[in-house]
């Protein structure tokens, strides 16, 4: 039988008939794994089991709780001490003395000689107590036994048995018996649970002063949520501040630095405190720290505010609870109560809240009013906000010019007796007219109040939002005068200018609404004659000064501060029409967003009260105007309207054309007409059926001239 070979070596030369050989390779098993040693097997698994996040978080809170029992035992040994000795009073004296406020020091001074005289009578008083001690108790004794006994006499004399005159001296030592049998059962166990008991006090105290290391603490303590603010630790964020003179007088106080603090108050979503700063230590040093003191308190830059109060050397902190400032602050009373109704003099627009949770209310009465910061943070919807509240008052009258022209002021339709809406220059044209029209009227009424001065006039409230296009319109005008700019001859910085000066004394106030201002479209006699400044962020300090003076900037107004983008609707108002802390020149407030659908909505209900008012929409510049058709649509739907009035809206419907216009142009245009202005009331006024009846005659007048 004949066995096949099976080579295991590569022949090098291939076979004559092609055919390859088979070729048995033989691969050699893998050796087996060695095995871990027990002793690393053992180490990954106790190393696996300490850095587990239970094994952490079970140890964190074994030392939280230890160590709150230990601090609390430290607190309460501490303060037994201070109640017992005069400790405290020197550590204050000592605090008063690094602060460089001796008067301070001088009345620690004398309560510490008061409680040491008192101290030293008490002492004296125990050398006399035990003779006395025991004198009261002999008297106590007696008495009592006496009381005793001429109680079981009378019970004696009642029932008419002798032995009753014991019963009540034999029932107190009976009970007394009893007590002492309750004392001996209750001992036992009072010894056995009484150092629990205390160590659960302790163990209280400790956590409620979160008493352990920060390491150590809870998560939403230590974390997210940010420290406590509690006096170490603001006193600590202080001496870390890097100023050399507040940090060696804080050592010089030692444990005591807290006397630099006021009581930490509840302040809203947040906490307030005043610091007064010792001797050497400018209120501008910490100013200029703001991100390191916020850091230092484990806040962000945004969550601590620095203002300077009225007392001297001191700065007022306002520590916000971590990330409170990015919670909503919920919708306007406008839009939740629509009974709200407006009053120009005597009522405040509902704002916003400010810091502490407060709501911010703005008095408009017989204030200019400038609103800035950058592009897309909320002014107009700030501005806006107090103009729809001041529509639900039927007397206030607004002209309008939003030189935006996106339909933010759409809703003012049939509200504003002019609205004029584009980016144009010809809007700005339109809107500087506008004012111009406004002197114009302040110039009437001012006139008028000197031939009666007790008249009173309605309000009227001049809004141009964007006013900055104004400001910076390069047009000039056929009579050489530039509409923009801020020289004399500018015709819009002039016609503001003069509004500023006298239009509050007869109710014609200005409203602007500009971004990103500068000394170019932002002039600074404009920015300082409003009474009410607010500006949302800004890029830089020098922008904040212009937004809200160097007076509010510098007693701690930071607008610059604010975050683009995430604090959108979020203002630092300098006014004497908000409440304002005492002592501060600005508050921020944190402004109530109102959507298009709820403006609109709030809108109608002004139109409601306002029973059809008509607004008038300016025109194109190269339109015809039509005189009649004019007066017919001035008076609306108005039966009769002094011509005085009837002048004053045909100024504002368009000032070019109507500049000139007095009663006797307007008495010949219905004369041509075959009408006349009449008598009402002792008033000249013109009908709204006389100029229907003109229109109507001059209309088939014309159409029987074109049929012919």
């Amino acid at each position: 039988m004949s066995e096949n070979v099976v080579h295991l070596h590569k022949h090098t030369d291939p076979p004559a008939d092609g055919t390859a050989p088979t070729v048995l390779t033989v691969v050699p098993e893998a050796p087996p794994a060695r095995p871990v040693p027990l002793w690393v097997r053992s180490g990954r698994a106790v190393k696996t089991a300490v850095t587990h996040e239970r094994t952490l978080s079970a140890g964190r809170s074994a030392v939280r709780h230890s160590l709150y029992t230990f601090n609390g035992g430290r607190i309460v040994a501490r303060r037994a001490w201070d109640g017992r000795t005069g400790s405290r009073y020197e550590r204050m004296i000592r605090a008063a003395e690094a602060a460089g406020n001796l008067e301070a020091a001088e009345e620690w001074e004398e309560r510490l000689q008061r409680f040491r005289a008192a101290r030293h009578h008490r002492r004296m008083d125990l050398l006399h107590s035990p003779v006395e001690a025991a004198k009261g108790v002999a008297v106590g004794a007696g008495m009592s036994i006496g009381v005793l006994v001429a109680l079981g006499v009378v019970m004696a004399l009642n029932t008419g048995h002798v032995g009753d005159v014991i019963t009540p001296l034999s029932a107190t030592v009976d009970f007394i018996a009893l007590l002492i049998r309750i004392v001996q059962i209750v001992w036992g166990p009072a010894l056995t649970i009484g150092p629990f008991l205390a160590l659960l006090a302790l163990w209280s105290v400790g956590r409620k002063q979160q008493a352990a290391p920060a390491w150590a603490l809870p998560a939403n303590v230590r974390g997210s949520e940010g420290e406590p603010i509690t006096p170490s630790i603001v006193v600590k964020a202080l001496r870390d501040l890097g100023v050399p003179a507040l940090r060696n007088a804080i050592k010089e106080m030692g444990d005591a630095g807290a006397s630099m603090l006021g009581p930490i108050t509840i302040a809203g979503c947040g906490v307030e405190v005043d610091v007064t700063l010792p001797s050497g230590v400018a209120t501008n040093e910490v100013q200029n720290k703001r991100r390191k003191l916020a850091e230092n308190l484990t806040r962000h830059e945004h969550e601590v505010f620095i203002t300077i109060p009225e007392a001297a050397r001191t700065v007022r902190l306002w520590i916000a609870d971590s990330g409170a400032l990015d919670e909503p602050i919920g919708p306007s009373p406008l839009v939740t109560d629509e009974t709200l109704t407006a009053n120009y003099k005597t009522g405040r627009a509902p704002w916003g809240q400010d810091l502490r949770g407060d709501a911010a209310e703005l008095s408009v009465y017989q204030r200019h009013l400038l609103v800035t910061g950058l592009s897309n943070q909320g002014k107009t919807a700030a501005l806006r906000a107090l103009a729809l509240w001041l529509a639900l008052d039927r007397t206030v009258q607004f002209w309008i010019a939003d030189l935006k022209g996106i339909g933010d002021w759409a809703m003012f339709d049939g509200i504003a007796q002019v609205l004029i809406e584009g980016p144009s220059d010809e809007h700005v044209i339109q809107a500087t007219e506008m004012v111009e029209a406004a002197v114009e009227e302040m110039n009437r009424r001012i006139e008028a109040r000197r031939n009666d001065p007790t008249v009173v006039f309605e309000p009227l409230i001049v809004v141009v939002d964007e006013a900055q296009l104004a400001f910076m319109c390069p047009v000039v005008g056929e009579d050489k005068r530039p509409y923009g700019g801020s020289k004399a001859t500018s015709r819009y910085f002039m016609a503001v200018r003069k509004i500023h000066n006298q239009g509050r004394a007869v109710d014609v106030l200005m409203w602007q609404g500009t971004q990103d201002p500068t000394d170019q479209n932002l002039p600074k006699l404009v920015r300082e004659g409003a009474h009410t400044r607010a500006s949302l962020v800004v890029g830089t300090e020098s922008q904040a000064e212009m937004a809200l003076g160097d007076k509010a900037v510098n007693a701690g107004a930071a607008p610059h501060l604010l975050r683009q983008g995430l604090d959108k609707g979020t203002l630092v108002v300098a006014s004497d029409g908000i409440a304002i802390p005492a002592g501060q020149a600005s508050i921020t407030v944190r402004t109530h967003f109102i959507d298009d659908d709820p403006a609109a909505e709030i809108a109608a209900r002004a139109k409601a009260l306002r029973e059809g008012a008509t607004t008038l929409r300016v025109i194109e510049r190269d339109e015809e105007r039509d005189p009649l058709a004019d007066v017919a649509t001035v008076i609306g739907d108005a039966a009769r309207l002094r011509t005085d009035e009837v002048l004053k809206r045909l100024h504002a419907l368009d000032t070019a054309v109507y500049r000139e216009w007095n009663n006797g142009r307007l008495k010949r245009l219905l004369e041509e007409h075959g009408q006349e202005p009449k008598k009402s009331h002792g008033v000249m006024v013109v009908r709204r059926d006389d100029v229907a009846r003109a229109l109507a005659n001059r209309d088939t007048i014309g159409s029987a001239s074109a049929s012919q």
